[in-house]
Protein backbone atom coordinates (compact mmCIF):
# COMPACT_ATOMS: atom_id res chain seq x y z
CA UNK A 1 0.00 0.00 0.00
CA UNK A 2 2.54 2.29 -1.01
CA UNK A 3 2.24 6.51 -0.74
CA UNK A 4 2.03 7.49 -4.39
CA UNK A 5 5.01 9.60 -5.67
CA UNK A 6 3.48 12.79 -7.34
CA UNK A 7 5.59 11.80 -10.45
CA UNK A 8 4.52 8.27 -11.06
CA UNK A 9 1.85 7.76 -13.58
CA UNK A 10 -0.95 6.06 -13.00
CA UNK A 11 -1.12 2.75 -14.38
CA UNK A 12 2.81 2.35 -14.37
CA UNK A 13 3.50 2.20 -11.01
CA UNK A 14 4.38 -0.93 -9.47
CA UNK A 15 2.10 -2.56 -6.82
CA UNK A 16 3.60 -3.73 -3.91
CA UNK A 17 2.83 -3.32 -0.62
CA UNK A 18 5.05 -0.82 0.51
CA UNK A 19 3.57 2.22 2.19
CA UNK A 20 0.24 4.36 2.67
CA UNK A 21 -0.06 7.60 2.32
CA UNK A 22 2.21 10.69 1.70
CA UNK A 23 5.05 11.10 4.22
CA UNK A 24 4.11 13.56 6.39
CA UNK A 25 5.17 17.26 5.21
CA UNK A 26 5.13 16.07 1.37
CA UNK A 27 2.33 18.13 0.71
CA UNK A 28 3.46 21.57 1.48
CA UNK A 29 6.93 20.96 0.27
CA UNK A 30 5.28 19.64 -3.30
CA UNK A 31 3.36 22.68 -3.22
CA UNK A 32 6.99 24.80 -2.48
CA UNK A 33 8.73 22.62 -5.72
CA UNK A 34 5.50 23.85 -7.87
CA UNK A 35 5.49 27.39 -6.91
CA UNK A 36 9.31 28.21 -6.81
CA UNK A 37 11.60 29.64 -3.85
CA UNK A 38 9.16 32.10 -3.08
CA UNK A 39 6.39 29.99 -2.29
CA UNK A 40 4.84 29.37 0.77
CA UNK A 41 6.13 25.70 1.83
CA UNK A 42 5.12 25.33 5.20
CA UNK A 43 6.10 21.25 6.92
CA UNK A 44 4.35 19.06 9.34
CA UNK A 45 5.74 20.46 12.09
CA UNK A 46 5.42 23.89 11.66
CA UNK A 47 1.59 24.54 12.23
CA UNK A 48 0.81 25.96 15.38
CA UNK A 49 -0.37 24.02 18.97
CA UNK A 50 -3.74 22.92 19.18
CA UNK A 51 -5.58 25.35 21.88
CA UNK A 52 -5.89 22.14 24.24
CA UNK A 53 -2.31 22.31 24.46
CA UNK A 54 -2.04 25.65 25.11
CA UNK A 55 -4.28 26.04 27.77
CA UNK A 56 -1.97 23.71 29.54
CA UNK A 57 0.47 26.92 30.08
CA UNK A 58 -1.63 28.54 32.44
CA UNK A 59 -2.44 25.40 34.49
CA UNK A 60 -0.58 25.65 37.81
CA UNK A 61 2.26 23.34 38.53
CA UNK A 62 1.96 21.88 41.90
CA UNK A 63 2.88 18.54 40.51
CA UNK A 64 6.03 19.00 40.76
CA UNK A 65 6.91 22.52 39.12
CA UNK A 66 7.33 25.14 40.55
CA UNK A 67 5.65 28.65 41.61
CA UNK A 68 7.51 32.27 40.76
CA UNK A 69 6.32 35.06 43.01
CA UNK A 70 3.51 36.87 41.83
CA UNK A 71 1.54 40.16 42.87
CA UNK A 72 1.39 41.32 46.12
CA UNK A 73 4.04 38.49 46.95
CA UNK A 74 1.45 35.62 46.10
CA UNK A 75 2.78 33.20 44.14
CA UNK A 76 2.14 32.93 40.62
CA UNK A 77 1.79 29.66 38.58
CA UNK A 78 4.91 28.74 36.69
CA UNK A 79 3.85 27.75 33.14
CA UNK A 80 4.66 23.86 32.31
CA UNK A 81 5.02 22.58 28.79
CA UNK A 82 3.36 19.50 28.12
CA UNK A 83 5.77 16.67 27.25
CA UNK A 84 5.99 15.82 23.47
CA UNK A 85 4.30 12.23 24.43
CA UNK A 86 0.97 13.94 25.16
CA UNK A 87 0.35 14.94 21.63
CA UNK A 88 0.03 11.39 20.50
CA UNK A 89 -0.51 9.37 24.30
CA UNK A 90 2.97 8.42 24.43
CA UNK A 91 3.52 5.91 21.38
CA UNK A 92 6.88 3.95 23.50
CA UNK A 93 4.36 2.99 26.13
CA UNK A 94 1.65 1.20 23.76
CA UNK A 95 3.45 -2.34 23.94
CA UNK A 96 3.20 -5.17 21.52
CA UNK A 97 0.07 -6.03 19.93
CA UNK A 98 -1.50 -9.31 18.54
CA UNK A 99 -2.04 -9.74 15.06
CA UNK A 100 -2.56 -12.94 12.74
CA UNK A 101 0.70 -12.67 11.26
CA UNK A 102 2.15 -12.60 14.85
CA UNK A 103 2.89 -10.08 17.56
CA UNK A 104 3.90 -6.70 16.13
CA UNK A 105 5.57 -4.02 18.36
CA UNK A 106 5.98 -0.64 17.31
CA UNK A 107 9.26 1.00 18.98
CA UNK A 108 10.27 4.60 18.29
CA UNK A 109 12.88 4.81 16.25
CA UNK A 110 16.66 5.78 17.15
CA UNK A 111 19.04 7.39 14.98
CA UNK A 112 21.95 5.71 16.21
CA UNK A 113 20.56 2.18 16.12
CA UNK A 114 18.03 2.25 13.11
CA UNK A 115 19.28 4.33 10.42
CA UNK A 116 20.92 2.15 8.79
CA UNK A 117 18.00 -0.48 8.15
CA UNK A 118 15.62 2.47 7.49
CA UNK A 119 17.87 3.71 4.83
CA UNK A 120 17.76 0.83 3.01
CA UNK A 121 14.77 0.16 2.76
CA UNK A 122 14.39 3.72 1.66
CA UNK A 123 16.89 3.12 -1.00
CA UNK A 124 15.31 0.37 -2.32
CA UNK A 125 13.88 1.37 -6.43
CA UNK A 126 10.25 0.15 -5.38
CA UNK A 127 10.52 1.93 -2.25
CA UNK A 128 11.94 5.12 -3.33
CA UNK A 129 9.61 5.54 -6.09
CA UNK A 130 6.89 6.84 -3.27
CA UNK A 131 8.95 8.08 -0.25
CA UNK A 132 11.76 9.87 -2.51
CA UNK A 133 14.55 9.63 0.49
CA UNK A 134 17.00 7.39 -1.77
CA UNK A 135 20.62 8.46 -1.59
CA UNK A 136 22.82 8.69 1.03
CA UNK A 137 21.67 7.96 4.96
CA UNK A 138 21.52 11.61 5.64
CA UNK A 139 18.39 12.50 3.32
CA UNK A 140 16.74 9.58 6.15
CA UNK A 141 18.24 10.75 8.99
CA UNK A 142 17.26 14.47 7.99
CA UNK A 143 13.24 12.78 7.24
CA UNK A 144 13.34 11.26 10.93
CA UNK A 145 15.07 13.88 12.62
CA UNK A 146 12.52 16.33 11.68
CA UNK A 147 10.01 14.45 13.39
CA UNK A 148 12.22 13.39 16.19
CA UNK A 149 13.28 17.49 17.15
CA UNK A 150 9.75 18.27 17.12
CA UNK A 151 6.80 18.84 19.50
CA UNK A 152 5.84 15.36 19.00
CA UNK A 153 3.05 15.72 16.57
CA UNK A 154 4.78 12.74 14.01
CA UNK A 155 6.29 9.56 15.73
CA UNK A 156 8.49 7.38 13.39
CA UNK A 157 8.86 3.46 14.43
CA UNK A 158 10.25 0.52 13.58
CA UNK A 159 7.72 -2.19 13.22
CA UNK A 160 9.17 -5.35 14.72
CA UNK A 161 6.72 -8.80 13.95
CA UNK A 162 7.85 -11.39 16.23
CA UNK A 163 10.97 -9.38 17.67
CA UNK A 164 12.16 -9.01 13.76
CA UNK A 165 12.37 -5.33 12.20
CA UNK A 166 10.23 -5.59 9.24
CA UNK A 167 8.56 -2.31 8.50
CA UNK A 168 8.64 1.39 8.94
CA UNK A 169 6.35 3.43 10.18
CA UNK A 170 4.92 7.21 11.34
CA UNK A 171 2.13 7.71 13.50
CA UNK A 172 1.26 11.57 13.42
CA UNK A 173 -1.54 14.04 14.43
CA UNK A 174 -3.52 14.10 10.87
CA UNK A 175 -5.15 17.60 12.49
CA UNK A 176 -2.36 19.12 12.88
CA UNK A 177 -0.43 18.59 9.27
CA UNK A 178 -0.92 19.96 6.30
CA UNK A 179 -3.58 17.32 5.34
CA UNK A 180 -6.12 18.67 7.67
CA UNK A 181 -6.35 21.83 4.94
CA UNK A 182 -7.43 19.81 2.51
CA UNK A 183 -10.49 17.80 3.98
CA UNK A 184 -12.53 18.40 7.09
CA UNK A 185 -10.41 17.68 9.87
CA UNK A 186 -11.49 16.83 13.68
CA UNK A 187 -9.39 16.99 16.78
CA UNK A 188 -7.58 13.92 17.28
CA UNK A 189 -7.60 12.56 13.92
CA UNK A 190 -4.54 10.16 13.79
CA UNK A 191 -2.85 9.59 10.48
CA UNK A 192 -0.76 6.19 9.94
CA UNK A 193 1.84 5.83 7.14
CA UNK A 194 3.50 2.39 6.89
CA UNK A 195 6.50 0.87 4.92
CA UNK A 196 7.33 -2.75 4.79
CA UNK A 197 10.74 -3.18 4.43
CA UNK A 198 11.89 -6.89 3.24
CA UNK A 199 10.25 -7.84 -0.19
CA UNK A 200 9.35 -11.10 0.87
CA UNK A 201 7.26 -9.84 3.23
CA UNK A 202 5.54 -7.64 0.39
CA UNK A 203 2.31 -8.23 -1.93
CA UNK A 204 0.87 -11.20 0.20
CA UNK A 205 -1.85 -9.16 2.15
CA UNK A 206 -0.02 -8.44 4.92
CA UNK A 207 -0.05 -4.31 4.91
CA UNK A 208 -3.90 -5.01 5.30
CA UNK A 209 -3.78 -7.37 8.15
CA UNK A 210 -1.14 -4.81 10.11
CA UNK A 211 -2.93 -1.52 9.46
CA UNK A 212 -5.75 -3.40 11.52
CA UNK A 213 -4.64 -3.67 14.13
CA UNK A 214 -2.08 -0.67 14.16
CA UNK A 215 -5.74 1.41 13.73
CA UNK A 216 -7.57 -0.91 16.23
CA UNK A 217 -4.19 -0.29 18.68
CA UNK A 218 -4.44 3.44 18.01
CA UNK A 219 -7.61 3.53 19.01
CA UNK A 220 -7.61 1.69 22.46
CA UNK A 221 -4.39 4.08 23.49
CA UNK A 222 -6.04 7.33 22.17
CA UNK A 223 -8.96 7.60 24.14
CA UNK A 224 -9.63 11.32 22.72
CA UNK A 225 -9.20 9.91 18.76
CA UNK A 226 -12.41 9.40 17.05
CA UNK A 227 -11.15 8.43 13.92
CA UNK A 228 -7.89 6.96 11.22
CA UNK A 229 -7.50 8.52 8.50
CA UNK A 230 -5.11 7.76 5.34
CA UNK A 231 -4.77 9.01 1.94
CA UNK A 232 -3.76 6.64 -1.03
CA UNK A 233 -3.45 7.73 -4.72
CA UNK A 234 -6.86 7.22 -5.95
CA UNK A 235 -5.62 5.23 -8.56
CA UNK A 236 -3.81 2.86 -6.67
CA UNK A 237 -6.89 -0.03 -6.69
CA UNK A 238 -4.73 -2.30 -4.15
CA UNK A 239 -3.88 0.32 -1.24
CA UNK A 240 -7.66 1.61 -1.50
CA UNK A 241 -8.45 -2.19 -1.26
CA UNK A 242 -6.00 -2.81 1.54
CA UNK A 243 -7.49 -0.28 3.49
CA UNK A 244 -11.03 -1.42 2.83
CA UNK A 245 -9.56 -4.90 4.37
CA UNK A 246 -8.51 -3.20 7.37
CA UNK A 247 -11.75 -1.75 8.42
CA UNK A 248 -11.14 1.61 6.78
CA UNK A 249 -14.16 3.28 4.74
CA UNK A 250 -13.73 5.04 1.37
CA UNK A 251 -14.91 8.59 2.71
CA UNK A 252 -13.92 10.91 -0.48
CA UNK A 253 -11.49 12.08 -3.54
CA UNK A 254 -9.72 14.99 -2.48
CA UNK A 255 -6.97 17.40 -4.31
CA UNK A 256 -3.89 17.52 -2.89
CA UNK A 257 -0.86 19.20 -4.01
CA UNK A 258 1.21 16.03 -5.37
CA UNK A 259 -1.50 13.71 -6.22
CA UNK A 260 -5.68 13.08 -6.08
CA UNK A 261 -6.24 10.74 -3.10
CA UNK A 262 -8.53 8.62 -1.91
CA UNK A 263 -9.65 9.60 1.96
CA UNK A 264 -9.51 6.79 3.80
CA UNK A 265 -11.47 6.93 7.11
CA UNK A 266 -11.61 4.44 9.87
CA UNK A 267 -14.33 4.97 12.65
CA UNK A 268 -14.61 4.45 15.89
CA UNK A 269 -18.13 3.85 16.37
CA UNK A 270 -17.52 1.01 12.94
CA UNK A 271 -14.37 -0.60 14.42
CA UNK A 272 -16.18 -3.82 15.27
CA UNK A 273 -18.62 -3.53 12.14
CA UNK A 274 -16.23 -3.56 9.47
Amino acid sequence: MPPTDSTAKAGTAPVTDIGTATRPGALERAVGRAGGADADSEDTLDLGLPEELLALLAKDADAGGKRRPGRGGVAAPTPVLPSPDDLLDAVADWGPISTPAGVLHLVPVRIARDLPIVSRWMNDPAVAAFWGLAGPQDATEEHLRSQLSGDGRSIPCLGMLEGTPMSYWEIYRADLDPLARHYPARPHDTGVHLLIGPVSERGRGLGGTLLRAVADLVLDKRPACARIVAEPDIHNTPSVAAFLSAGFRFSAEIELPAKRAALMVRDRSLRHLL
